[in-house]
């Protein structure tokens, strides 16, 4: 996934959310409308998370130390978990309580009545700028994959982090726009603490999804079908491999993959052969899969007893090196 295209999403986004948040503030401010508070602490927290997709970009840019031999990748992986966690705490928890209090005590919107409704119209379009360009920039790396899977496969997590928030913040000011206008209608300011309840349900919900996705991806997640095959057919590409007896692999960061396989090679070979039979192996997997940046092949006789590729659970690419 290319880190330029997950930037412009997250610059975009951040963009969006800090000129929405300041003017739903305001609407806040001049009309005591729950739902316009419980929206402007919800991009307030959007803008948050962007600076911390931003921050954890560029800390994992930094090479690898004694300390940390295979770099910061996973940098990536953590700040967007804390994403989740901002995402629950401080919007979905917050307009839950906004809204419990506002249901308690339910007042109508008495003053400036027609802002919240042009706040949330103009706040819409530039949410829908934020997720035009996040889904440009998604459309360019998913291929033919569902939108769903592209979330749940993807292994750079700004764009999916990016696309949920952005969808989320559309469905909000949806829900919003209606607690706004049938509180106005109705007079009735129990509608305005519901919307504001519904978005409060909303956000917990991605930010649930958010922490099961990144978590997985902080655990280790293996390379994706496509890469494995490309992987093990570059490895018997050569003459000098006869098969390759069991493999794993590991994404240490979103553009870079470990490779750990057993690989037998002909029994009359030399050292000098083994050698090269594994130097050529090595060459070919990252022509054929570039993020494979750390390769570790282990020579190995054929074994009778284990078919190829049947070394037990991963030999398909699970995560972890065996």
């Amino acid at each position: 996934m290319s880190t330029e295209g997950s930037t412009r999403a997250i610059v975009a986004a951040l963009g969006a959310n800090l000129g929405i948040a300041v003017t739903k503030f305001v609407a806040y401010l001049l009309t005591s409308s729950s739902s316009m508070l419980a929206e402007s602490i919800h991009s307030v927290a959007d803008s948050g998370n962007q600076l911390l997709l931003l921050i954890g970009g560029r800390r994992a840019r930094r090479g690898a130390t004694p300390e940390h031999p295979f770099g910061y990748g996973r940098a990536r992986y953590i700040y967007a978990f804390l994403v989740s966690i901002v995402l629950f705490s401080l919007g979905g928890l917050f307009a839950l309580y906004e809204a419990w209090h506002k249901i308690s005590e339910p007042h109508p919107i008495t003053e400036w009545r027609w802002v919240p409704i042009a706040v949330l119209l103009a706040a819409i379009v530039m949410e829908g700028f934020s997720l035009r360009t996040a889904v440009k920039e998604a459309d360019a790396v998913r291929g033919g994959a569902g939108w769903v899977r592209f979330v749940r496969r993807a292994k750079s997590p700004e764009l999916p982090v990016v696309l949920l928030e952005d969808a989320g913040a559309l469905l909000g000011l949806v829900l919003a726009l209606a607690g706004v206008g049938l509180t106005l209608v109705t007079g009735n300011g129990v509608w305005d603490g519901l919307g504001t309840a519904a978005i409060g349900v909303l956000l917990v919900a991605i930010a649930v999804v958010l922490a099961m996705e990144t978590s997985s991806l902080l655990v280790g997640e293996s390379a994706t079908p496509e890469h494995v095959r490309l992987i093990r057919r570059a490895i018997t590409a050569g003459d000098d491999v006869d098969a390759v007896i069991h493999m794993r692999t590991l994404h240490i960061g979103p553009e870079e993959l470990l490779v750990a396989a057993k690989i037998a090679i002909g029994a009359e070979d030399d050292a000098r052969g083994i050698a090269g039979a594994i130097d050529g192996a090595e060459a070919r997997i990252r022509a054929a899969v570039p993020i494979a940046r750390l390769i570790y092949l282990e020579p190995d006789l054929p074994r009778r007893d284990l078919p190829a590729d049947a070394a037990g659970p991963g030999s398909e690419g699970t995560s972890g090196a065996g």
